[in-house]
């Protein structure tokens, strides 16, 4: 189930340095991508029942204002082998852009700790009941990527209560940061309908305008584009040369006038 860093949202004791309540926007998406490393610990094994991961808007009018991420890959993760560059993806979903406040895990009953051959229980107190909340605190921004890596510290998450069990103590150290930014604008007239392309070196990346004639071309890589417009019979092409792409950030291209000809 490892993909390359897996995603634990796990925290009071989080240090997060974006996200914050998820306000949606008038329209439009972003994307995020849950992911998580472990620090090593002195453990055999740390396995950890992921069975949900949710975000919480400040204006979603959903059950408690939790939603769940599409396509979260739940199951039982051993948090032990997720370091030395390795590490899983918990979520990647579209999200509404704005405002995001929080992000939790629902844990299952299978979590576990293996000292020394022997594998005993994990308590987690609240977790399968409310899940393990993370303060987020950014603004979303429609068309971007971005990554949560959560950096879990085995070694400290997990207590020994003196009595021969152990419970779940999450320590965890987040990082996030947007991985892509996007481009968009206007076409006057609406009704030459341009293919648009955003052109970097031997990539090209596409999208067509909605019925007000607005586009936006998502999950670029940063960097200098030529973004070129390709309408329908009747009208010219067009192409903008030098348009530069921010991670993070979405470039607004304004109004752009498709003559005919």
């Amino acid at each position: 189930m490892l993909n390359r860093r897996i995603p634990l949202i796990l925290s009071l004791f989080l240090m997060v340095g974006m996200f914050s309540a998820c306000k949606k926007s008038d329209g439009g998406t972003a994307r995020i991508t849950v992911r998580m490393i472990d620090a090593p610990g002195d453990y055999e094994e740390v396995n950890i029942d992921i069975q949900d991961v949710q975000i919480k808007a400040s204006d979603d009018n959903g059950a408690n204002g939790w939603t769940s991420l599409g396509g979260v890959k739940t199951g039982v993760y051993d948090l032990i082998k997720l370091t030395g560059g390795l590490e899983a993806v918990l979520a990647d979903a579209e999200i509404p852009a704005g405002r995001v406040s929080q992000i939790r895990l629902v844990l299952g009953d299978k979590n576990t700790v293996k000292i020394d051959g022997n594998t005993l229980a994990l308590t987690t107190p609240s977790a399968q009941q409310s899940g393990l909340k993370i303060n987020l605190n950014a603004d979303i921004a429609e068309g971007v990527t971005y990554s949560v890596l959560l950096d879990f510290d085995a070694a400290r998450s997990v207590v020994a209560t003196g009595s021969g069990k152990y419970n779940l103590k999450p320590v965890i150290k987040a990082i996030a940061e947007a991985t892509s930014g996007s481009i968009k604008g206007t076409i006057d007239p609406q009704e030459a309908t341009p293919a648009v392309y955003a052109i970097k070196d031997s990539d090209s990346t596409s999208a067509y305008t909605n019925d007000n004639g607005e586009f936006i071309i998502k999950g670029l890589d940063a960097g200098i584009y030529k973004v070129v417009f390709e309408p329908k019979t009747g009208y010219e092409g067009h192409t903008v040369e030098s348009v530069e792409v921010i991670l993070g950030e979405v470039k607004d291209m304004g109004t752009i006038t498709i003559k005919k000809k």
